[in-house]
């Protein structure tokens, strides 16, 4: 894809999105149901959309939040709902929409106070702490966001009672029954009007922000980080995390600056991304150029993603690679914490650096791959047979000081204040740190690219099985295994990897665009990685073509 002209320059006034017409939207515009692309869908990470086209609607939400209401009713989780929102316009409108139907359901609603903005690993914490020693009466949650999406698109996932976000046997039920009740004009619905809704003796204020905080020293090492001083800078990116950076600074003793600390749902503030889109993702240059320009500012900086499941470490070097950082992050944190589980595995996604396998190797530790998605390391988490999850697009949790669950979905503020221990530590920055992995290890070459692909291809590619890989070479290395499942849990991957002794790559489907992804590695360099991506366009045409499309 060809570097959009505004790329990393400042957005103005006319990248902007017309909030009041997206939110007249939500309210007005019904999803075509005979249009799929309507319907409820749970992807990797709940239902997305935007109501400009019928995707993320009133109606959606309504219907949404019954099926949710019905299934905990049907499963006897009969705990407290914790629900919180990121700073996208449509989330504000989807929360109040969600207690609507959930309070008139009966539901033991959680709010953040003041009904404010609330992190995705801030509900984690909230589920997990609530069901700790508990085996009845357990809570659940929902995260209202669109990721680091652009300003006019909304989001809405389901946590499960292990805190994270559940997987394809829970969210098929809660989507197959939301579409059923779009289909019956939401007949039968429990709604009452908000102001009814917050008066409700079921739906109270919870102060989530102030536990996650406090709790912070059980896993990073703020004192170390105290008494080092060293310079931090935080770009929250107009995010729900915004206010929980000055309680953290003052609740540590640390020195901590916020540099922005705008709240805009039209996010006029964020540098232009690649494709020219306002999107706040914290590991694109071009979305954080502001604080890069700031690098020197400080001796570690980052920034998150609206909902802070993500983050973007930047060090003098400049922003790094989110596979450089977690690989770092990984080798650093596995020789700090000599009260996890010994034989705790590092989880990550197949379509992650294969770096992390070399360090793992490394630290006598084994790598346990699964799809892409983060709700795939839940169940690794929770009993913590995983003390390390990651996932390439910036997103990770791991394990307390004490070997303890601390989130089991991804978890940007701690994945940021540790590259500030490391620094703290060792006097080294993460960039630092990558440098050594890679000398010992080989330096990785990455990238993603998008093919096109029409429906029957996306949906062949899904589908695809090791035998219609025909081709037994890759870039001039012999292909040693050929999967359509992750090794870790068996699970599909939802399209094909194909692996080399010094490269990989891997092709999937994209959920919202004619397009296949293909991520791509080498350890050979620069042109290696160009001939393995050309040859990646060529084997999976070939195998499209034998699998009959």
């Amino acid at each position: 894809m060809a570097l959009h002209q505004k790329a990393g320059k400042r957005a103005t006034y006319e990248d902007l999105d017309n909030i009041p017409r997206l939110m007249a939207a939500y309210y007005l515009n019904a999803p075509d149901l005979d249009d799929p692309e309507q319907l409820v869908s749970f992807g990797t990470s709940g239902h997305r959309g935007t109501s400009l086209n019928g995707s993320f609607t009133e109606s959606h939400i309504i219907a949404i939040s019954q099926a949710i209401a019905e299934y905990r009713q049907k499963e006897g989780i009969t705990g407290p709902l914790f629900i919180g929102m990121d700073t996208h316009a449509l989330s504000e409108a989807a929360l109040a929409t969600a207690v609507e139907v959930l309070g008139a359901n009966g539901v033991e609603v959680r709010v953040e106070t003041n009904h404010g903005y609330t992190p995705t690993p801030s509900v984690s914490f909230a589920i997990l702490n609530y069901n700790k020693g508990r085996t009845s009466g357990l809570a659940d949650g929902i995260v209202i966001t669109p990721s680091h999406n652009p300003p006019s698109n909304g989001g809405f996932k389901y946590n499960g009672t292990d805190g994270g976000p559940a997987g394809p046997e829970i969210t098929s039920v809660i989507q197959n029954r939301a579409n059923e009740i779009l289909k019956n004009k939401l007949q039968g619905v429990k709604r009452v009007p908000y102001t009814q809704a917050i008066k409700l003796p079921n739906v109270k204020e919870y102060d989530m922000m102030t536990q996650y905080v406090e709790a912070l020293g059980e896993i990073i090492d703020m004192d170390a980080i105290s008494h080092s001083g060293i310079r931090m800078g935080v770009d929250p990116l107009g995010g729900s995390g915004l206010y929980y950076w000055d309680r953290i600074a003052d609740r540590y003793n640390l020195n901590l600056k916020v540099v922005n600390y705008a709240v805009d749902p039209t996010f006029s503030f964020m540098s232009i991304d690649r494709d020219g889109k306002i999107r706040m993702d914290c590991s694109s240059p071009y979305a954080m150029a502001g604080l890069i320009k700031m690098k020197d500012d400080f001796d570690i900086s980052w920034g998150n993603d609206p909902d802070y499941d993500r983050h973007g470490i930047v060090c003098h070097s400049g922003l790094m690679n989110p596979n450089h950082y977690l690989s770092a992050a990984i080798n650093y944190i596995y020789t700090h914490r000599n009260m996890w589980p010994k034989d705790a595995m590092i989880g990550k996604t197949v379509v992650s650096s294969n770096l992390m396998n070399r360090v793992a190797a490394g630290l006598g530790r084994k790598a346990y791959e699964v799809p892409v998605g983060f709700k795939w390391f839940v169940p690794g988490l929770f009993d913590k047979s995983l003390a390390f999850g990651c996932e390439e697009s910036a997103g990770a949790s791991f394990l307390r000081k004490d070997g303890s669950v601390w989130t089991t979905d991804k978890d940007g503020i701690i994945a940021s204040l540790l590259s500030a221990e490391m620094l703290a530590v060792t006097e080294k920055d993460p960039a630092q740190h990558y440098e050594e992995l890679v000398a010992k290890y080989g330096r990785p070459y990455y990238d993603r690219v998008d093919a096109p692909a029409n429906t029957a291809q996306k949906d062949a590619l899904k589908k695809l099985s090791p035998s219609d890989v025909e081709a037994s070479e890759l870039a001039g290395e012999k292909i040693i295994d050929k999967l359509t499942c992750a090794p870790g849990n068996g699970a599909a991957i939802g399209g094909l990897k194909v692996v080399t002794e010094n490269g990989w790559f891997a092709a999937r489907p994209s959920g919202t665009e004619n397009v296949y992804k293909i991520y791509m590695e080498s350890f050979k360099g620069e042109d290696h990685l160009k001939r393995i991506g050309s040859e990646a366009e060529q084997i999976v045409s070939a195998a499209l073509k034998k699998a009959g499309v």
